[in-house]
């Protein structure tokens, strides 16, 4: 049974881009990041100091916007464009969920497709299920590199996602698709959610449930994706997987933490170097 370790590997793409930025430094291109941040949340706050440490590891800049929770949608919307117009921001980061008030579409669409490195745009999500180049959203990106770095063949094997959300869901079955998985969707209307998930050779767990999948919903040396990240009654961080109770069943299985969570980081760092490529060609 293989645990996979999602903080080696990213650490490994994060030296990978590392690389990149020096190369392109060296070519006299430097590279920023604007992370727009509206209010305290105190998760969203430990992602945007995680995301800035990033930056700092690989040699990116970070421009930070940090706006209070009464921000107006007129002001967040004249940021995203002064950003936008600044050729020296490759990427912008509105990091979600914005405070209720604001309209978090209009903040997505408002980005110009070639600086959003979260891969949140219709551009990039339309670019993404033709094929085309452009930014892969992070989290679904960092699975795939998970699973291809681990030796997992996704080629012609079963795939079942749980869960149809836009960052997570759809597009890690599009990516999956893209790698020649056959891929099923479940989601809360799923008749038999427990046989469909047992003919997964890879499950990939998004559903936001703490402990929902356990050794009911696995195959036997199937390998176990868990995207869920909660505290438990104890304040221990968990999955929607109960990992003590399929550890005998899987033939690989990600921590939580450490496995998908790191990555999706690294896959940002990632984006914010394919930004640059994809603005040299524009100009």
């Amino acid at each position: 049974m293989q645990i996979i370790d999602g903080k080696k590997i990213s650490q490994k793409i994060k030296d990978e881009v590392k690389e990149e930025v020096a190369q392109l430094k060296a070519e006299g291109k430097d590279i920023a990041l604007a992370v727009i941040q509206v209010g305290a949340d105190p998760a969203s706050s430990v992602y945007v100091r995680n995301k800035k440490r990033a930056c700092e590891y690989v040699g990116i800049e970070s421009v930070s916007y940090e706006l209070p929770e009464e921000t107006t949608q007129e002001e967040l919307m004249a940021i995203v464009d002064k950003c936008n117009k600044d050729s020296k921001i490759n990427g912008i980061l509105v990091q979600l969920p914005l405070p209720k008030h604001l309209d978090e579409d209009e903040v997505l669409l408002a980005i110009d497709p070639k600086k959003d490195v979260d891969g949140f745009h219709p551009v990039s999500v339309g670019n993404m299920v033709i094929g085309e180049k452009g930014f892969l959203p992070c989290t679904p990106a960092g699975v795939i590199q998970l699973l291809k770095r681990s030796g997992v063949e996704i080629d012609g094997k079963e795939c079942v996602v749980v869960g149809r959300s836009n960052i997570v869901g759809k597009p890690m079955a599009m990516l999956l698709l893209r790698e020649n998985g056959t891929v099923t969707i479940c989601h809360s209307h799923t008749k038999d959610l427990k046989e469909v998930c047992k003919r997964a050779d890879i499950l990939v767990a998004a559903i936001g449930k703490p402990k929902f999948f356990n050794r009911d919903y696995i195959k036997e040396g199937a390998v176990v994706i868990d995207v869920g990240i909660h505290r438990n009654e104890q304040n221990k961080l968990c999955g929607d997987v109960d990992r003590d109770d399929v550890m005998d069943l899987v033939s690989a299985i990600t921590p939580v933490p450490g496995g998908v969570g790191p990555m999706t980081i690294a896959m940002l760092m990632y984006n914010c170097v394919e930004a640059v490529r994809l603005q040299k060609t524009e100009r």
